[in-house]
C-alpha cells in the first residue's frame, strides 16, 4: 500500500518522461502514481491523495489552468509543473493558477528531485499546528485549518496566496521586498522573478476586498520597496 505522505502524482502523458521522473523518485524514496491525461490525474488526486503533484503544462484534452482550476476545488495540494515554454508570461500563468514551483523541459531529473524535495518541505513549514487564530476585524485567518474568513463567508485561497496572507498578517505594520517574500513563501531554491509576488498580492486584494477602491484596506504597496499588511490585530486576541 503507497505512503501517501511519500506519493508522488505524475499527469504526464509522455511515457519516456514517466519512465525517467519515475526512476529517480523511487530512488529518492518516493512513491510514484503515474497518470496520462488531466480526468485520469483528477480521479487520482481524489483517490490517491498524494503528497504533491507533478503536472504536464500541455496535457491533451485538458490544459494546466483547466487542471489546476478543478484541483485546487478538490485539495491545496502543491504542483510542480513541467514546461516546454520558459517565458516569463507562461511561469506567471502557472503561478497565477496556484502551482507551487515549475520545471521547464528538457529538464535534469536530479534538478526535479530537488525541487520536489525543497516543495514538500515548504509545505510542511507553512503548516503550523497549534498556532493561534488571528483576527483583524471582519477578516480571521487559521493557520491550523488553513482557512480565512471574511465575515460570515469563508474565502477560497491557493496554498501560495494564503501562506503569503498568513506571514504578512503575522508581522501587521512590517514591509517586506518582494525578494524577502520570494524566500520565505518559495524558498531560497526558488530561482524566479520578482513579479510573482506582485501577481499573488493582487489575487489576494481581488478576494479579501473586491469592491474597494483606492488604497487597499489589508495589503498595502510601499512604493519602490514591497507590500505590509496595514490592519493591526485584534487587541483581545494577545492573551
Amino acid at each position: 500500500m503507497e505512503d501517501m505522505a511519500r506519493t508522488i502524482l505524475v499527469v504526464e502523458d509522455d511515457p519516456d518522461i514517466v519512465k525517467v521522473v519515475r526512476v529517480y523518485l523511487e530512488g529518492a524514496g518516493y512513491a510514484v502514481h503515474p497518470t496520462a491525461d488531466g480526468e485520469s490525474g483528477l480521479r487520482a488526486a481524489r483517490e490517491v491523495a498524494p503528497a504533491l503533484v507533478i503536472l504536464d503544462w500541455m496535457l491533451p484534452g485538458m490544459d494546466g489552468p483547466t487542471f489546476m482550476r478543478k484541483l485546487r476545488g478538490l485539495s491545496e495540494t502543491p504542483v510542480i509543473m513541467l514546461t516546454a515554454k520558459g517565458e516569463e508570461t507562461d511561469r506567471l500563468t502557472g503561478f497565477s493558477a496556484g502551482v507551487d514551483d515549475y520545471i521547464v523541459k528538457p529538464f535534469s531529473p536530479r534538478e526535479l528531485v530537488a525541487r520536489v524535495k525543497a516543495v514538500l518541505a515548504r509545505s510542511k513549514a507553512h503548516h503550523a499546528p497549534g498556532e493561534r487564530v488571528r483576527r483583524f476585524g471582519d477578516l480571521s485567518i487559521d493557520p491550523e485549518r488553513r482557512s480565512v474568513r471574511l465575515g460570515e463567508h469563508e474565502v477560497e485561497l491557493t496554498t501560495r496566496e494564503f501562506d503569503l496572507l498568513a506571514m504578512l498578517a503575522r508581522h501587521p505594520r512590517r514591509v517586506f521586498t518582494r525578494d524577502e517574500l520570494l524566500e520565505r513563501i518559495w524558498g531560497d531554491e526558488y530561482i524566479g522573478i520578482d513579479r510573482v509576488v506582485d501577481v499573488h498580492v493582487s489575487h489576494l486584494r481581488a478576494k479579501l476586498e473586491p469592491e474597494a477602491g483606492g488604497t487597499p484596506h489589508y495589503i498595502q504597496t510601499v512604493r519602490g520597496v514591497g507590500y505590509r499588511f496595514a490592519v493591526e490585530e485584534d487587541e483581545d486576541e494577545h492573551d
